[in-house]
């Protein structure tokens, strides 16, 4: 790693930033595919130790060995709070990584995914089949390529489980993140409904993070912020789980291994009764983080990441 000391990165190291002070990189094997869209630059990639990666505009998006660590706390962590549901909408979500742990529920008998960019999700089927699983070919799953937004709008169905798996909050994704938009999803939560999201990392964006959290509590009776460690994001990462109805912090681990049994939930790489309370245990600097209150973002503050400060686009080169 001698090369690593001279402050330059050799050729072949994709760099991404995670504010403007800080980043990390991986090293490309192999470029498998690359594309502009319709919506944004494609690319697949495979790397050592982490197999194949997909990357949208410059931005690290999950990869075969490690996607685990991001779909299993959105998927389960609302599936066995409410005992298993039995619909489920997943806005974006390209890679299939969502609707393939939700259709592990015998329950479930229709998931809808609906992702703006086919393109995600042609070549996430072709290069990076392993994520999905064959969840695109069950007859419980309804793809619909269109806005996740016009269509939580739109729909007259109610879900037990809404997933959003989007894009950071900046360009196309930054109206999914406001006030307004988690209204509309409650508007689509039945009864016993739950919503799951990614709301970003507490070390390297505190204050969107908070945010997010206050955002969700001025929508929702119940938010339980979560946290783990996503090697393909670089840090330590946050997601929440917000409900009307139930707290995942009520069931006990005993409880929590019964309906993974009742449910017969296989190949769960991270989720367990033991990881689900550690996800939702927040350490006491994250928790003073969240006890300030802040004001909501809405269509009118919308959470500013700026662009710049987000991805390098370039892949580093040693010239």
């Amino acid at each position: 790693m001698e090369h690593l000391n001279t402050g330059k990165l050799q050729r072949n190291y994709m760099v991404e930033s995670l504010s403007p002070d800080m980043g990390y990189f991986f090293k490309s094997s192999n470029v498998l595919f690359k594309i502009k869209t319709d919506y944004q630059d494609l690319e697949v990639h495979d790397v050592d130790n982490y197999g194949r990666i997909l990357r949208l505009d410059g931005v690290f998006q999950t990869s075969e060995r490690d996607e685990f660590l991001y779909h299993e706390p959105l998927a389960h962590v609302p599936g066995i709070t409410m005992d298993g549901p039995e619909s489920a909408l997943v806005i974006g979500g390209g890679d299939g990584g969502a609707i393939e742990e939700i259709l592990k529920y015998p329950t479930a008998k229709r998931v809808v995914m609906v992702e703006l960019d086919q393109g995600v999700v042609d070549a996430s089927i072709k290069y990076i089949p392993s994520i999905s699983n064959g969840a695109f070919d069950s007859p419980y799953v309804d793809l619909k390529i269109e806005d996740g937004i016009k269509y939580i709008k739109d729909t007259k169905e109610k879900f037990d489980h809404v997933l959003l798996d989007l894009t950071d909050p900046f360009g196309p994704s930054v109206a999914l993140y406001t006030r307004e938009f988690y209204s509309s999803v409650n508007n689509i939560l039945s009864e016993r409904g739950a919503l799951t999201l990614h709301i970003e990392s507490p070390i390297t964006r505190p204050e969107v993070f908070a945010t997010l959290y206050w955002t969700l509590k001025s929508v929702f009776k119940v938010v339980r912020p979560m946290l783990n460690y996503v090697p393909m994001y670089g840090t330590l990462w946050g997601y929440a789980m917000a409900s009307q109805k139930y707290d995942p912090m009520d069931l006990t681990p005993e409880k929590i291994k019964e309906r993974i049994e009742k449910f017969n939930l296989k190949d769960l790489k991270y989720y367990t009764p033991e990881t689900h309370r550690s996800l939702l245990t927040l350490p006491p600097y994250i928790q003073s983080l969240i006890n300030k209150e802040r004001k909501p973002f809405t269509e009118n503050n919308l959470p500013q990441i700026g662009r710049e400060h987000i991805p390098n686009l370039h892949i580093a080169t040693d010239e």
